[in-house]
């Protein structure tokens, strides 16, 4: 295909932009029919890399083809305005007769419909909705002169089941028009597999061509550091005891991007920037995925009318989204790892050529380690993979449904293309067919309920919905983002202001304050899943928090935090060592700073007990796996009950008695056999297995999870997957839906593939146990962790400040 690309070239010149290599790169494989991915740095022009070629094509080629030409798949329905917004740019100056659309959860029904009659040219969605659309009638004819489909932001969709989502629908897409197959991505570790991934089986048929850019975006890290520095750090105050270091970065930027890690942390940070300096009203919001979306739309705007001076934000602003005008990036806390850091650094300087300034704020000193394993890690460009979802069970049975919704489907033309796919390119046949049971019967211990017989099998072998209650409510619940109930919070005036999880909101009774959205609220009723609020006055405000607030570190932060701390016995001039130089001292007055061969155990007393600390430095969910793993098999050998606490630099074992030094220095604690026989007997793992069936029975179908404004509360829906958990358990041990839930919990939620190669790697080195006459620096964070649990913010704090006065005092 020859495609001319003068009048692009000629729009860049006139922008005065440069076209990049990369870029060309892509317009000239794209014009040879070729598919491929795409990887260049946060702002670098990714977006223009694909939308020329593809415009070009439609100019040039399709000027009487009405309907559908181009997909583009995107994870966030707030890059969608973005988006169309570069296509639009370049249609209107080039005066091209093409139109461009979006379908997603923010689209209105009305549109909806315009667009069933008439679709865009250009249609830019999720995979949520691009799925929907395969549930409608004669889908098959909308996408039938459909040339080109780019699946944006390729490396967040790939560790997740909604790029399993993108398999499935570009395995049938395929099928129906010769497609080009394109994936843009940023930060990621595994570019191969990101690729084969993408295009499954015809990984070796198409003509695929990698794009590298070659483009030397420049990231200066900066450390926000403390005048003084406690030698017994804590986590417990968010950071903000550096809040008014902060302050001159952002009065001396025009624009500043201030990234937290959760939402409970941006509400907070957002409060005590206004109460300490109230000069700043009407110049700073926030923005996080919970607040009102038409707030969080004001404040994109906002941001890039040069409107604001800063916002506190969370992973809402991460991707994509083009503010130009933002010069400063400041992130609270260890973004827990490398690519999420380098990507929120990307958002400052977000041109091609310009500079990206990031600070890094610790909200404990030990995170200064962490800036400088990140400082490392930005040099040498070293980024985590993205592991990609295996026989995901639970998407396969909904995909079978959404095609038997539309124009029903024959097993065996579905059997290929899925199999074709990454995911399920070791599909069992006879998984299949229980896939295919599942659907039309509920299988064999669920046959008896006729609920679960929703497709129907013609006399000619096409597998159709027939019953319209059955597609409505499979059409309702397409996707496989599950979360816990979420309520909307309203004024009493109706006014909507965002929304909340219900776990929060049943703590709270009727007068009850909490801060939200930058208010202060009080809760006057529930009714119907909604949250009535005014505004109150209140000094004591509660902060919502979300489930899953807490981050992890990544295998590749945790690598390159390992590589730091071993440097720490070595004195350096940088910044962070000089500020740490005091915690250091003391660590290695009360115990030792490991090197590479050691793996330090810390033995202490106080009042409440012995302590047992242990410093893998893997990230907090392996260390909780760990934990229980270790107290199990310290337990067969020495009868002794545990307190655990752990965090993202070791865990700790508290007891009554002291464990014995034989005890710990027997290698059958640390040995990678029976790693899995061992964790079963240790944590509750079918409690959490039976968590995680909740989320694989909303995906599949076994549960349904309500009308719009009429959502079923989470402790519902739990008690319903339960009570199918323990029919498969009962009566169908083997079905794979049940199994799914414990490889789930096994491999995701307690990461054991992480964990296996920490062992591996504690089996080589050298244990060095360390009695100590009082709690570490090292060890600090990790026991006010456990007392965390059990005490107020207030009573902590107090609690906190005692011990280190104590402490200090030795």
């Amino acid at each position: 295909m020859d495609l001319d690309f003068t009048d692009f070239s000629n729009w860049f010149a006139s922008k005065n932009w440069k076209v990049f290599d990369f870029q060309n790169q892509t317009w000239q494989a794209y014009a040879k029919g070729k598919s491929g991915l795409v990887n260049a740095p946060t702002g670098s022009g990714k977006t223009y890399a694909l939308w020329v070629p593809i415009l070009a094509e439609i100019s040039q080629t399709s000027k009487q083809q009405k309907g559908l030409k181009a997909i583009w798949v995107t994870p966030l329905r707030a890059l969608a305005l973005d988006i169309k917004a570069s296509a639009e740019n370049l249609i209107s100056d080039l005066e091209l007769d093409i139109s461009v659309g979006i379908r997603n959860g923010d689209t209105s029904q009305k549109e909806r419909q315009r667009q069933k009659r008439n679709m865009p040219d250009l249609l830019i969605t999720t995979p949520e909705s691009l799925h929907l659309l395969l549930a409608t009638k004669n889908y098959p004819k909308l996408f039938q002169h459909c040339k080109a489909i780019v699946a944006d932001e390729w490396h967040e969709l790939l560790g997740t089941k909604r790029g399993v989502l993108v398999e499935l629908a570009l395995s049938r897409l395929k099928s129906l028009s010769p497609l080009k197959v394109w994936g843009i991505s940023a930060t990621i570790g595994n570019l191969d597999q990101a690729m084969q991934v993408l295009f499954g089986d015809d990984h070796e048929v198409f003509e695929t061509e990698m794009v590298i850019a070659d483009i030397q975006k420049e990231i200066e890290v900066k450390s926000i550091l403390p005048q003084s520095m406690d030698k017994f750090p804590w986590r417990g105050h968010l950071g903000l005891h550096l809040l008014e270091e902060i302050v001159p970065i952002i009065k001396n930027s025009k624009s500043t991007l201030i990234f937290t890690n959760t939402r409970s942390q941006c509400e907070i940070w957002f409060q005590k920037l206004l109460e300490k300096h109230p000069e700043f009203a009407g110049d700073l919001a926030m923005h996080h995925g919970s607040i009102d979306k038409q707030t969080r739309l004001w404040v994109e705007h906002a941001l890039r009318d040069h409107q604001l001076k800063a916002v506190v934000c969370t992973s809402s602003l991460d991707l994509g989204v083009d503010f130009a005008p933002v010069e400063t990036i400041i992130q609270i806390g260890g973004p827990k790892g490398v690519a999420r850091f380098m990507q929120r650094a990307g958002r400052s300087g977000h041109r091609p050529g310009k500079k990206s300034r990031i600070y890094f704020l610790p909200t404990h000193a030990i995170e200064l380690v962490e800036a400088l394993a990140l400082q490392n890690a930005v040099k040498t460009k070293t980024v985590e993979e993205r592991l990609p979802h295996i026989n995901s069970y639970d998407v396969l049975v909904q995909y079978l449904t959404t095609l038997a919704i539309s124009e029903g489907f024959r097993p065996q033309q579905i059997y290929e293309e899925v199999k074709s796919t990454f995911c399920f390119q070791d599909l069992d046949p006879d998984i299949w067919q229980w896939a295919l049971d599942f659907i039309t019967t509920g299988g064999s211990s669920l046959e008896n309920y006729t609920d679960y017989h929703k497709v129907i099998i013609d006399e000619d072998g096409l597998y159709k919905v027939k019953n319209r209650g059955v597609a409505m409510r499979h059409r309702l619940q397409i996707g496989s983002i599950v979360s816990d109930a979420v309520l909307k919070v309203k004024y009493m005036s109706g006014r909507f202001v965002g929304s909340v999880e219900e776990w929060f909101i049943s703590k709270l009774n009727p007068g009850d304050a909490f801060t939200f959205a930058g208010k202060t609220l009080e809760l006057v009723r529930i009714k119907n899943m909604e949250v009535y609020v005014r505004k109150s006055k209140a000094k004591n405000a509660k902060v919502p928090s979300w489930m899953g607030g807490r981050l992890s570190l990544s295998s590749q932060m945790s690598e390159s935090l390992r590589q730091e701390l071993y440097q720490l016995k070595r004195e350096t001039d940088s910044p962070e060592f000089q500020s740490l130089k005091p915690i250091l001292e003391q660590q290695q007055m009360e115990s030792i700073i490991p090197d590479a061969n050691e793996f330090l155990i810390e033995i202490f007393k106080t009042r409440d007990g012995f302590h047992h600390v242990f410093y893998p430095f893997e990230g907090r969910f392996v260390h909780e796996a760990m934990a229980s793993l270790v107290a199990y098999r310290i337990s067969l050998q020495q009868p002794i009950s545990f307190s655990l606490a752990f965090n993202d630099y070791g865990f700790e074992l508290l007891t009554d008695k002291r464990i014995g030094l034989n005890v710990l220095q027997n290698p059958d604690i640390w040995q990678v056999q029976n790693v899995n026989t061992d964790l079963y007997k240790s944590l509750n793992a079918t409690e959490m297995a039976r968590r995680k069936f909740r989320d694989i029975a909303v995906i599949s179908g076994l549960v349904f999870s309500g009308y719009p404004g009429k959502v079923i509360k989470s402790k519902h829906l739990q008690s319903g997957s339960q009570l199918i958990f323990e029919v498969f358990r009962d009566y169908e041990p083997d079905n794979p839906l049940f199994l799914q839930a414990y490889r789930e919990t096994f491999e995701y939620s307690l990461e054991e593939g992480r964990l296996l190669k920490a062992l591996e790697r504690i089996n080589r080195q050298q244990a060095v146990i360390k009695s100590c006459e009082q709690p570490t620096p090292f060890s600090f964070p990790i026991i006010t962790d456990r007392l965390r649990e059990k005490l107020s913010s207030e009573k902590l704090e107090d609690r906190i400040k005692k011990m280190i006065k104590r402490l200090q005092r030795k």
